[in-house]
C-alpha cells in the first residue's frame, strides 16, 4: 500500500483530535472505503511545525492517485472545516513520489489564496471565517504494509473483548502503526471471495461460532467469540513489532487460542508467520 502521514494542529488538543477522528472516519478497509486511516499518535507543541498541540494521521491507499484523492477529500471536508486547524506533511517529499494536497485545496480560496515558501516547503494560506487555514502544498509518500492481523479466540464475548482492548492499548504505543477498524477491533473478520459474484470478501465463516456445526470450523472446543486485530504500518518491521506486542497483551484469562487469517498469498507479498515473530533473532532485530 502507499501511505502518507498528515500532521494536524489546532489551538487545543481537543480540536486537533476532533479533526483527526473525523478525517479518519469510514476508513476501516479498502474493500469498501476510499482509504484505510487512523490516528497514529498525539503530538505535543514541541513536536509540531507551528508549536501547537496536534495529532499524526496515517492514510493508506492502493496507489498515489487514489491516495491523493482520498486525502484531499478528507482534508477538505474534515480538517479545513474544523475550527483553528492547520495541516502539514509528515514525511520528506521525494520527486515523483509526492501527492498534492494544499495545491488542490487552494482553489477554495476563490482567488484570495496565496502561498509562501519556507525552507524549500510551499504552504498555502486560505482565508476562512475564523482567520486562515494553512495547508502544506505537497505530501511525501512511502510504500507501507497494510493488513497485518491476528485473531483472538476466547471462551466468551466479554473475555475476548477484554483481551482485544488490552492488545490495542499496547499496540498504540508502537510508532508507525494504526489499527484502522472501530476502536482497533474487528468483529466481522473476512475471507477472500464469496458465493455471491459481486462481493470481493465475505464473513470468515470458519471462525463464526454460531454456525460451527455447518462449516469446516477452525474453532476449538469452548470457543464462543473471536475478535480480529488488523494493523497497517509504515513498514514491515513496524507491523511485526505491533503484532508481537499485541499478541503478548492478549494473553489473558478466557483466551483459548491466538491465530491469524491465512489468505494464501492473495492479498500481497508480505506473509507474517506468528510463531516466527517470537523467534529470538527476529524479536531482537525488530525491537
Amino acid at each position: 500500500m502507499t501511505a502518507c502521514r498528515v500532521i494536524v494542529t489546532a489551538e487545543s488538543m481537543t480540536w486537533a483530535e476532533i479533526a483527526g477522528q473525523v478525517a479518519t472516519g469510514y476508513a476501516a478497509s479498502v474493500i469498501g472505503c476510499d482509504a484505510e486511516a487512523g490516528i497514529e499518535k498525539r503530538l505535543q507543541p514541541e513536536d509540531t511545525p507551528d508549536g501547537r498541540p496536534g495529532v499524526s494521521l496515517l492514510f493508506f491507499g492502493f496507489g498515489r492517485e487514489s491516495l491523493q484523492k482520498a486525502v484531499v477529500n478528507r482534508v477538505a471536508q474534515c480538517i479545513l472545516t474544523c475550527p483553528t486547524t492547520a495541516c502539514y506533511n509528515g514525511w520528506p517529499v521525494v520527486k515523483d513520489k509526492a501527492i498534492s494536497v494544499g495545491g488542490n485545496l487552494r482553489y477554495f480560496g476563490d482567488g484570495w489564496q496565496f502561498s509562501k515558501k519556507l525552507e524549500g516547503r510551499r504552504f498555502w494560506r486560505l482565508p476562512v471565517m475564523d482567520g486562515e487555514f494553512l495547508c502544506e502544498d505537497l505530501f511525501g509518500t512511502v510504500k507501507g504494509v497494510a493488513g497485518g492481523n491476528f485473531l483472538i479466540v476466547a471462551k466468551s464475548q466479554k473475555e475476548g473483548l477484554s483481551a482485544a482492548e488490552a492488545a490495542v492499548t499496547a499496540m498504540r504505543q508502537v510508532p508507525g502503526v494504526i489499527m484502522p477498524f472501530p476502536g482497533g477491533i474487528v468483529r466481522s473478520g473476512s475471507k477472500v471471495g464469496s458465493r455471491y459474484k459481486k462481493l470481493k470478501a465475505s464473513t470468515n465463516d470458519v471462525f463464526c461460532p454460531t454456525i460451527r456445526p455447518l462449516v469446516r470450523s477452525r474453532l476449538p472446543d469452548g470457543a464462543g467469540a473471536v475478535y480480529e486485530i488488523v494493523i497497517d504500518g509504515v513498514d514491515l518491521s513496524a507491523v511485526e513489532s505491533a503484532m508481537r506486542v499485541g499478541i503478548l497483551a492478549a494473553c489473558r484469562p478466557g483466551v483459548v487460542m491466538l491465530t491469524a487469517g491465512n489468505y494464501g498469498g492473495k492479498l500481497g507479498p508480505f506473509h507474517i508467520h506468528l510463531r516466527r515473530l517470537f523467534d529470538e533473532p527476529a524479536a531482537a532485530r525488530n525491537d
